[in-house]
């Protein structure tokens, strides 16, 4: 698939189906698929090879019921869902959970929100106010919503609810790995450094008394799979090139090609979707504050986590952070403790200073930086935006003359 946008032709009228992954939920699946046939006429199980009978319960439904002969994992069965639901000619998936945990009554606020953000993925936020709610449950949403805050930049309710609408053309576009229940972790992140939009929507949850509730999650395997996958994703989120995008601005392509000693080409570069002014000059302003602290050996990855978690340009931050390499920013912060310390500045340079005392020296750093850092995260801010809006000011298209004037 190319890396191109998303057709620019007028939206076409969504056309949703209702998917429901099952793997031995016997008990719960026959009372989803009823519910959901009673708020829309399009509904499909995915029996992901299930051991106990439960899809034969479905017999008389008029629903579409498709089985994998082995348990593959909730991430295939959902891929195998958006390729049926492609060959009915639907645009749109909802997906349920097969354990009774999601009220279907609400689907309606899926297909509403569908019909506003028909290019977004709806994510069911799942109301845990209630007292009956695991404990595990609680730290799990909590955990994972940290993770792709981090990950992603993006604020989201609730990581792990698995009531959601997939637009299908985004599940085509995305390049995943996942196969199990991670694939709802992965998709959310790689949809958001996509460029696609998520969207909360508020929904309801029932959570069966304490033994009545099938739960197919593996303490050790599952915990394992999760961390390496958020490893995976944080080590990605973190490296300087951008995202490979499936909805992007048309003001250009390509990497972004940045360097100090040519500072209006690098933003002109950099100056591409929602890299505004005001975000450019907050990230270089980033860079250079974490660029004077004495981070000694972790600077880049400290920086390229922070611009990640606030969703700021990693590469412009970066970039900025190189005015703080050392000698001269690093002396200038030390000199600085010094005087704070001892109220006059260093002048002595010899072991006994810089080695024999070298902790008192890392102390004075901060304390120094503490005050320099954000002095030159501000003028480098300052100097980012003003350019940028600069440059921005002038590559702007003037506006055709309304009164027919020949031009300058």
């Amino acid at each position: 698939m190319n890396d191109c946008s998303m057709t620019q032709n007028q939206p076409e009228t969504p056309r949703i189906v209702i998917a429901i992954p099952l793997f031995n939920h016997g008990k719960t699946v026959r009372d989803v698929a009823i519910r959901a046939l009673a708020v829309h006429d399009k509904v499909m199980v995915v029996d992901d090879g299930s051991t106990d009978g439960g899809a034969d319960t479905l017999t008389g439904l008029d629903i579409r019921l498709v089985r994998h002969p082995m348990n593959r994992g909730k991430g295939t069965a959902i891929m195998t869902a958006a390729r049926e639901a492609r060959s009915m000619g639907m645009t749109h998936m909802v997906t349920i959970d097969a354990d009774g945990q999601h009220d279907p009554d609400e689907f309606d606020r899926f297909a509403q929100t569908i019909q506003r953000n028909p290019s977004a993925i709806l994510v069911g936020r799942r109301d845990f106010r209630g007292v009956s709610i695991p404990r595990g449950r609680r730290f799990g949403r909590a955990f994972s919503n940290f993770w792709l805050r981090a990950q992603t930049g993006r604020r989201i309710g609730d990581a792990q609810s698995g009531f959601r609408a997939y637009p299908l053309n985004v599940l085509e576009r995305l390049k995943l790995r996942e196969k199990g229940f991670t694939f709802e972790i992965e998709v959310l992140v790689k949809a958001a450094w996509a460029g696609v939009e998520l969207v909360d929507v508020d929904v309801s949850v029932v959570y069966a008394p304490k033994g009545g509730y099938v739960s197919h999650f593996r303490m050790v395997g599952d915990n394992a799979r999760l961390s390496l996958l958020n490893a995976r994703l944080t080590t990605r989120a973190m490296m300087p090139w951008p995202h490979r995008k499936i909805e992007v601005s048309s003001s250009g392509q390509g990497r972004d090609k940045v360097s100090l000693l040519h500072p209006v080409r690098s933003l002109r570069s950099l100056m591409r979707g929602d890299n505004t002014p005001r975000r450019l000059a907050a990230a270089g302003a980033l860079g250079v504050f974490l660029g004077a602290l004495p981070l000694i050996a972790f600077h880049t990855v400290a920086i390229l986590f922070s611009a990640s978690f606030l969703r700021l340009n990693k590469i412009a931050a970066v970039a900025a952070s190189q005015v703080c390499m050392p000698p001269l920013v690093p002396a200038m912060c030390i000199e600085i403790g010094y005087f704070l310390r001892h109220g006059r500045f260093l002048t002595e340079i010899s072991l006994e200073t810089l080695g024999y005392q070298g902790l008192e020296r890392l102390y004075e750093w901060l304390l120094g930086s503490l005050i320099l850092g954000p002095l030159l995260a501000a003028a480098m801010g300052g100097f980012i935006y003003l350019t940028a809006s600069l440059i921005r000011y002038r590559e702007e298209p003037v506006p055709p003359d309304g009164g027919g004037n020949p031009g300058r």
